[in-house]
């Protein structure tokens, strides 16, 4: 329950009012190991805790990277943060994305705006371990070309002809010459076998509901499609329940989970 004290050594711009943080331990230790797709709780003193999933590379744990959205008090403070200052760090904790279980077949990414970020560490683990899979495809739907999160990483993986990666916006201007349209649009073009992918989705969740039925009209079953529910997480140990989510408390069950354990649950509009 005690945060570890971390200082920022790089803060990058991404989009207007999105950031990522690098962060090293001021202990002098290494940081902490993690697996793709679980999250921190960081504490900005004097303002309080928020839960980011971890946005960096798993191979290198002694720099802690985070995504951060200004949208609440604690994010907009944690936007006007320089290279110096000090965060405290709780974690990580939570599930992780199922690269194992994904070895061997294809793989399917699909995120939905600041949904990248907690599939970009599995992005990398993907590149990394290239070998152990078969097709990998990388959709990553924005809502205008000045939103398009890690943009210039994008552009590098467009760029690797060993994997597949496209992006769609949902309005754009005249200079814009990629795809306009919903990212479902994408799904039946990703060009994956539909009984060997495991397919990983992040983003809001109205998007990642109609994501999951761009999938399963391809075929894909409920078993082999996981999503990242992350909401109203506070403790981040399953005792306060402010992430409760049916019997699942999503800070400790989750947030990644398999379509087929949550499915009955994401039509409950009291959930």
């Amino acid at each position: 329950m005690v945060p570890r004290r971390f200082r920022i050594v790089e803060k990058i711009h991404e989009t207007a009012d999105t950031y990522t943080f690098t962060l090293v331990p001021v202990d002098g230790e290494t940081a902490c190991r993690f697996a793709p797709g679980q999250f921190n709780m960081l504490y900005l003193f004097g303002y309080g805790e928020v839960p980011i999933s971890i946005s960096g590379d798993p191979a290198a744990p002694e720099r802690l990277v985070h995504t951060v959205r200004a949208m609440g008090s604690v994010t907009h403070a944690f936007a006007t943060l320089e290279a110096g200052d000090m965060v405290g760090v709780r974690g990580p904790f939570g599930s992780a994305w199922p690269l194992a279980a994904a070895e061997g077949g294809d793989v399917l990414i699909v995120a939905g705006g600041l949904g990248l970020a907690p599939l970009r560490s599995a992005i990398y683990r993907l590149l990394a371990e290239r070998d152990r899979y078969r097709r990998i495809a990388i959709l990553h739907g924005a809502r205008s070309p000045e939103t398009i999160l890690f943009a210039e990483e994008l552009r590098q993986w467009r760029r690797n002809l060993d994997i597949a990666c496209e992006v769609t916006v949902d309005y754009a201007g005249t200079d814009w010459h990629g795809r306009v349209g919903v990212i479902t649009q994408l799904v039946a073009l990703a060009g994956f076998d539909p009984q060997r992918v495991t397919t990983f989705v992040c983003g809001p969740e109205i998007m990642m509901r109609f994501s999951v039925e761009a999938l399963k009209k391809q075929g894909v079953a409920d078993e082999r499609i996981h999503v990242s529910m992350e909401r109203s997480m506070k403790c981040a140990l399953g005792h306060c329940g402010h992430c409760q989510f049916g019997p699942a408390f999503l800070c400790k069950d989750g947030p990644v989970l398999s379509y087929d354990r949550i499915r009955n649950l994401v039509g409950i509009a009291e959930l």
